[in-house]
């Protein structure tokens, strides 16, 4: 049976919670603002992690699209990765083309080269599957 592009999303999902530690939850987001899939990881439910709620998704677009605007009137190139880094955790915001963007809330324990490596690669992966393109496992 063919797997659905959200079947195989959330695969490339749960394959970023597995390769890195400290993720809180991962979304990938339409640059609308509307959950494209999302994963929040073993043993969360919805109401510890609301990871899929619209209110991640506009959050993770707005970031995006402000991004795009301080780097265009800056001349400072396309967005590679946006880092907002809190006192309890962040959100690492990575492009996924021109259409979507993945989003992962992490812990203050996670190791952030890793995870910011880790996301593009995932991000490349979402990229392609949106493209329509035959991704590899992992």
């Amino acid at each position: 049976m063919p797997e659905y592009r959200v079947q195989i999303l959330e695969g490339i999902l749960q394959d970023l919670h597995a390769s890195v530690g400290g993720l809180h939850g991962t979304v990938v987001v339409s640059i609308e603002g509307f959950v494209v899939a999302a994963y929040a990881g073993d043993g969360h439910n919805h109401k510890d992690n609301p990871v899929d709620s619209p209110q991640v998704a506009a959050m993770a677009a707005s970031i995006i699209a402000l991004g795009e605007r301080v780097l265009g009137r800056l001349a400072r190139g396309e967005i590679d990765r946006i880092l907002l880094d809190g006192t309890e955790g962040g959100i690492v915001v990575v492009p996924a083309g021109r259409e979507a963007a993945l989003a992962t809330m992490v812990g203050k324990d996670a190791k952030l080269g890793l995870v910011m490596h880790e996301a593009r690669r995932a991000a490349n992966r979402i990229q392609d599957v949106l493209a329509g393109k035959t991704v590899s496992p992992k």
